[in-house]
């Protein structure tokens, strides 16, 4: 650990703590590594084993963000191997659906970034306050979300699907807008943690925590524009 350090006026302060640019640091550290996956992924993997490694990728992933979830003093191991195997995740759904519908994966790509620019100048301006009904209403609406994604992850091996979720109804198609808000609120949580935890002065360790969450954000939202952007374009 490193030690406090004297200030041009003499006093001393952590050199230790938390701090936004630490956490912005290591988010882009997970981005890189998950998209460097992910293009790995669409560029080696056959087409035979693109769905091994989806299912896989997914499997992977689960038990590490409960771990990390429940455990955030392992978020500097458990960080950087969920972004690789959710690189894994996005390299094999981004071709499927690529192959299917040329161009969208870019287009996700973009959107996610603008919700990403739009939610953080939001919440920097004051128009959007995350209070604690706020997450109450957020964690709420993203757990009932989380059990019916896993609910039709789980009976779709026995042959039942949700098709008001894949199906490319006006029905599916608004669910998957309102999912896509719920993931974008979830930004503004992820930025409130951020600013508190620096505010508060948690310990620099738990940048990676931060930058964990605010991946699992990014690729869910991601994953979410993809596939509306899909729906929609397979009503043309």
């Amino acid at each position: 650990m490193m030690q406090p350090g004297p200030t041009a006026t003499g006093a001393y302060v952590r050199t230790d703590a938390f701090t936004v640019e630490g956490a912005i640091y290591k988010t882009a550290l997970l981005l890189a590594i998950a998209v460097v996956t992910a293009l790995g992924t669409a560029l080696v993997v056959p087409d035979e084993l693109l769905t091994a490694a989806l299912i896989g990728g997914v499997v992977l992933g689960l038990p590490l963000v409960i771990a990390t979830t429940f455990k955030p003093a392992w978020a500097p191991v458990t960080a950087p191997l969920y972004a690789l195997v959710e690189g894994v995740v996005l390299g094999a759904v981004s071709l499927i659906f690529e192959r299917a519908y040329p161009g969208i994966a870019v287009q996700a790509a973009v959107g996610t970034g603008v919700v990403l620019a739009v939610m953080l100048t939001l919440y920097r301006t004051g128009v959007i306050r995350v209070t604690q009904r706020f997450r109450m209403v957020v964690a709420t609406a993203t757990g009932a979300i989380f059990v019916t994604y896993l609910l039709s992850f789980v009976l779709g091996f026995f042959g039942i699907n949700f098709g008001f979720l894949h199906g490319n109804s006006l029905l599916s198609i608004g669910i998957s807008a309102v999912v896509i808000v719920v993931a974008a609120l979830n930004l503004a949580l992820d930025f409130d943690f951020i600013e508190n935890a620096a505010n508060r002065g948690a310990p620099a360790k738990v940048e990676w925590y931060a930058a964990f969450g605010l991946l699992v954000t990014l690729v869910w939202l991601y994953l979410e524009i993809l596939r509306l952007l899909a729906k929609l374009q397979s009503r043309d």
